[in-house]
């Protein structure tokens, strides 16, 4: 069974997901085979339903990792819109550019490299969508930022905040995640849920996905 959802009902999930997009098939294997952390096709498609819902002009993310989320919210974008990731490690994010570029949506979605505390400060908002992948020990100082870039109704869109259940005290016997990290994600899901500009839902698919909304 899974941690947080019983493996019979993430395999039904699954089952229903049948977007079947061979580029996407094929960086979700990259991913595996070189141990590149990427959400899973249910997120990805929470992420462009999101962006659809809210006719995104505007996505930041941050962790483009090897392109595979920035391409599920870039082809939600309007005909107009634009993805800006962020990404600290220079190979990856030359390999997010080129798959970006083989789902064609290379016009639309481009790649800043360093690290997500300095290149906060370099764009520009308001943005539509803000999704928030990166270094978990960095959420507490991105956070007010991120929030300051989003527009009125924009969403705050955060993976991983049950961090295989975690997060929660004494459910997980023997833990295998970095106490740091589960320490700042625990901390960090206190910050979103008492923001007064936003209002949080946790929705506990896969590894739980925090959706705020700025009010």
């Amino acid at each position: 069974m899974g941690t947080i959802v019983p493996l019979p009902i993430e395999q039904y999930l699954a089952s229903l997901n049948r977007l079947g997009d061979p580029v996407l098939d094929d960086i979700a294997r990259q991913g595996r085979d070189d141990a590149v952390p990427c959400i899973d096709a249910e997120v990805g498609g929470l992420l462009r339903v999101l962006a659809a819902a809210i006719g995104a002009r505007r996505i930041l993310e941050i962790g483009a990792g090897i392109g595979y989320s920035g391409i599920w919210m870039a082809r939600a974008l309007q005909p107009d819109g634009l993805l800006v990731s962020f990404e600290i490690d220079p190979a990856r994010a030359r390999q997010a550019t080129a798959n970006f570029a083989r789902a064609r949506i290379g016009d639309r979605a481009n790649v800043m490299v360093g690290d997500a505390r300095r290149l906060v400060a370099k764009v520009a908002g308001p943005f539509d969508l803000i999704f928030n992948d990166g270094d978990k020990r960095q959420h507490a100082a991105l956070h007010d930022r991120l929030v300051a870039l989003l527009r009125p109704g924009g969403l705050l869109v955060t993976d991983n905040i049950l961090w295989d259940g975690e997060v929660v005290p004494g459910f997980v016997t023997a833990p295998r995640r970095l106490a740091d990290e589960t320490i700042a994600i625990g901390a960090y899901n206190e910050r979103l849920v008492s923001d007064p500009r936003l209002q949080t839902t946790i929705v506990p698919l896969r590894d739980g996905v925090a959706i705020s909304v700025k009010v």
